[in-house]
C-alpha cells in the first residue's frame, strides 16, 4: 500500500529530491505504529530480562546450598563409615575370642533403633558400646536428614533453571522481534528515535551542576562509578564492568562503593528509602513503569545515568523519560 500511495504521489508532484521521502500522513502514522512496536517490545524484553535475572541469582543461591548440603552430607557419610568400622572392629574382636555378643551382632543391623529396644531387655549391652551405638544412631540421622534436604534443594535449582531458560527465550524472542521492526526505518529514523528520547540533546555530554550535591559520600561513589560506565553497550544479563544491563549498572556501581543492593530492578526498588521525585538527589534510584521493569541512577539536574537497550551504550537521559514508579535512596 505505501508502494502505491508513493507512486501515485510521484507521479502528481514534482521530483522530490534524493533521499527525501514523500510527506505522507499514513506512512508517518505507519512508522509511528512501528515505533510504538518498538518500544513495547523493548519494555517487555526488560521485563522478561529482570525476571531472567532474579530466577538467575536464585539459582546461583540454591547452587551454593547444594554444593554445601552435597559437602556436608559427605562429611557426615565419612563419620558413619567410621562409627560403623568401630563397631565392626569390636565384633571381629568378639568372634577372635570366642563368638559374637549378640548386643555387637545387633549393632551391625540395618536397624539400630530396633536394636537399642532389644538390647534394653536383653541387658548385655556396656555404656560404652551404648554411647558407641548412640552416635551411629544419630549420624544416620542427620546423614537421611541432609540427603533429603540435597535433594529438595535439587529440585527447586532444576525448576529455577527452566524458568531461566525460559525468561532467556522470551527475552531473545522480543529483541529479534524489535531488530526486525527497526530494519523497517530508516537510518534518519532511527536517528530521530534516540533523539526523541533525548529531547534536551545533552546526550553523554552531561555533567551535573555544581550544585547538585548527593545524600551520602556512599551514593557520590556510586554515581561515579556509574558515569565511569558512559558508553560502554548494554547486554541484557550483564552486570559489568564491560557492559550491563538497567539494574546490572546500578547494583555494579554500588558495588563500587561498598554497598550491596539486590541485582533486580524490581528488588531495588525496596532496597532503600523512598522518596519523593522533587526531593531526588544524585545517586538514588531512579525506578520505572509500574511493573518496576528498568532502574536509572539520578545525575541531578534532571538527569539520570542509565543502560537504556540494546543498541544505546550506557548514558545520560532525562529523568521523566517514562513513567517513574518511585525513587529509592539506598
Amino acid at each position: 500500500m505505501l508502494t502505491a500511495v508513493a507512486g501515485a504521489a510521484a507521479a502528481l508532484s514534482p521530483a522530490a529530491p534524493a533521499g527525501a521521502r514523500p510527506a505522507d500522513p499514513g506512512a508517518q502514522a505507519d512508522r509511528a505504529a512501528v515505533g510504538s512496536r518498538i518500544d513495547r517490545l523493548y519494555a517487555q524484553a526488560e521485563a522478561a530480562t529482570e525476571k531472567y535475572n532474579a530466577a538467575d541469582e536464585r539459582a546461583r543461591e540454591l547452587q551454593r546450598q547444594v554444593e554445601y548440603a552435597q559437602e556436608s552430607a559427605a562429611r557426615k557419610q565419612q563419620r558413619v563409615n567410621r562409627l560403623r568400622s568401630a563397631l565392626a572392629s569390636l565384633a571381629g574382636a568378639q568372634y577372635r575370642s570366642g563368638g559374637i555378643d549378640p548386643s555387637v551382632a545387633l549393632m551391625l543391623t540395618e536397624d539400630p533403633d530396633g536394636y537399642l529396644d532389644k538390647a534394653a531387655t536383653l541387658d548385655r549391652i556396656g555404656s560404652r558400646q551404648q554411647d558407641d551405638l548412640q552416635r551411629f544412631k544419630s549420624s544416620q540421622r542427620s546423614l537421611k536428614q541432609e540427603r533429603t534436604e540435597a535433594g529438595a534443594k535439587l529440585t527447586m535449582l532444576e525448576r529455577e533453571r527452566a524458568d531461566r531458560a525460559r525468561h532467556k527465550k522470551a527475552v531473545l524472542k522480543k529483541l529479534k522481534a524489535a531488530r526486525e521492526l527497526l530494519r523497517e526505518l530508516s537510518p534518519a529514523e532511527r536517528a530521530e528515535r534516540e533523539r526523541a528520547s533525548r529531547s534536551d540533546g545533552r546526550g553523554g555530554s552531561f555533567e551535573p551542576g555544581s550544585g547538585a550535591q548527593a545524600s551520602s559520600q556512599r551514593a557520590a561513589s556510586a554515581l561515579a562509578a556509574a558515569r565511569s560506565a558512559v558508553g560502554r553497550p548494554y547486554v541484557w544479563g550483564a552486570a559489568g564492568p564491560a557492559s550491563f544491563d538497567c539494574s546490572g549498572l546500578t547494583q555494579w556501581a554500588y558495588g563500587k562503593a561498598g554497598v550491596s543492593i539486590p541485582r533486580t530492578s524490581q528488588a531495588q526498588r525496596s532496597a532503600g528509602r523512598q522518596v519523593p521525585m522533587s526531593q531526588a538527589r544524585p545517586g538514588d534510584l531512579v525506578v520505572y513503569r509500574d511493573d518496576a521493569s528498568h532502574v536509572g541512577m539520578y545525575a541531578g539536574d534532571g538527569q539520570v545515568v542509565h543502560a537504556p537497550h540494546p543498541g544505546a551504550p550506557v548514558r545520560y537521559d532525562p529523568v521523566n523519560m517514562m513513567p517513574v514508579s518511585s525513587v529509592t535512596r539506598p
